[in-house]
């Protein structure tokens, strides 16, 4: 069936909206060239959204060309301001942000385990506020939040979970009261996986199935399965935290992740590790400190070699459950920690899983590290905002 005129237009709009997202500035004829579009009605939808101020002339190319034909179109970025928070058990992250993603202000707040929960949320919305105020954003169009614990599927809301600080849920509640934007939370391992998936370690993933394996102050795991993060039926898809695995004293249990791969990839173990091979580094500001270690053992000569391949072996047993469970294909190495370790770890990981499983698992480091929360959080902040802004009108 034929689209009508208007959906037809809809359509053709939100098109070249996301090229001028993806290419940057493009001529009109360069518009036709990568939409298909006729000339007229490529002249049509230009000044359409010239019209609704989504799209302005940028510029034009060439030294030597001039005229219509020459000018360059670009998305309007200051037409909404985006926001993005990583909501850590000690610290708020935030970053500020147009609609084209460039960052206008960050800043991040220590929280300590004895501050209250009003002044830790007080302190968390203001640091938001006042981030804002420094980048111009008289309003916040959209708010994306990564935070620890699990997100209940059916409402979208952050769940009450034991070891979580309980100022977290709050914090998510006084935004969506305070903020006249749209507030989205959602688990952080599970952001850093769309920022993996998008701009880091899988954006060549053309199946998009992968598994982000998280390595920060603790262990998770996202799920990204033909191009969609699971969450599972209760949200907790990822909680490898809690799997059963050899080389532990005990068991987990539901309230606690002791005896689980925790014991085994957290970083409080994996600093037990790097001291019993001689290892020792000063973490860097709101650093995991196994990061510190891990880096350091790069240049440590052979205790440092004998650590890693410690290590890998520990994350190789929770990868090959992984592996043996979803078959994934790839998994990144993702946080501080996997970051730090970079390719040498992730080397070492691959050897150690393909001695084994006898299913092909590419092991690969990510690019991001711990900055892919915010990414993530930005991302889906800036999708939101792109479905409401290049709606077609009511």
């Amino acid at each position: 069936m034929a689209a009508s005129p208007s959906t037809a237009r809809a359509i053709n709009d939100r098109l070249a909206l996301e090229l001028l997202q993806e290419e940057g500035p493009l001529t009109a004829g360069q518009l036709k060239t990568l939409t298909g579009l006729s000339r007229p009605t490529v002249a049509d939808l230009v000044e359409r959204l010239q019209g609704s101020g989504l799209v302005r002339i940028v510029g034009e190319t060439g030294g030597a060309r001039r005229g219509p034909n020459a000018r360059l179109y670009g998305l309007v970025a200051d037409r909404a301001h985006l926001a993005a928070l990583d909501v850590r058990t000690q610290s708020v992250a935030v970053v500020v942000s147009d609609l084209l993603g460039a960052t206008l202000a960050e800043a991040v707040l220590p929280i300590g385990g004895d501050t209250g929960i009003e002044p830790a949320v007080e302190g968390a919305a203001a640091l938001l506020e006042r981030t804002a105020r420094e980048a111009g954003a008289v309003r916040l169009h959209s708010v994306g939040i990564g935070a620890p614990g699990l997100i209940d599927p059916v409402t979208g809301e952050l769940r009450e979970t034991s070891g979580i600080p309980a100022w977290h849920r709050r914090l998510v509640a006084a935004l969506q009261e305070r903020l006249p934007a749209t507030v989205l939370v959602e688990n952080e391992t599970n952001l850093a996986a769309v920022a993996e998936q998008r701009v880091g370690a899988a954006r060549d993933q053309s199946a998009g199935t992968f598994v982000l394996l998280w390595l920060g102050l603790g262990v998770g795991a996202a799920l990204v399965l033909d191009g969609k993060v699971r969450r599972g039926a209760s949200g907790g898809a990822g909680e490898i935290g809690f799997l059963p695995v050899p080389g532990t004293s005990g068991l987990p249990s539901a309230t606690a992740c002791d005896g689980g791969f925790h014991t085994l990839a957290g970083s409080a173990a994996i600093c037990e590790l790097a001291e019993r091979h001689g290892l020792f580094a000063d973490a860097r500001p709101q650093e995991p400190p196994a990061a510190a270690v891990v880096r350091a053992a790069h240049t440590a000569g052979t205790a440092g070699d004998a650590f890693l391949d410690a290590l890998a072996a520990r994350l190789a047993v929770g990868a090959a459950a992984i592996s043996a469970v979803l078959d994934p294909g790839r998994v990144v190495l993702g946080g501080e920690v996997g970051h730090a370790g970079g390719p040498e770890l992730a080397s070492r990981v691959e050897a150690r899983l393909a001695e084994m499983s006898p299913l092909r698992t590419e092991v690969v480091a990510s690019p991001l590290g711990g900055a892919a929360v915010l990414r993530g959080a930005l991302l889906t902040a800036r999708d939101a905002a792109q479905d409401d802004l290049f709606a077609p009108p009511a």
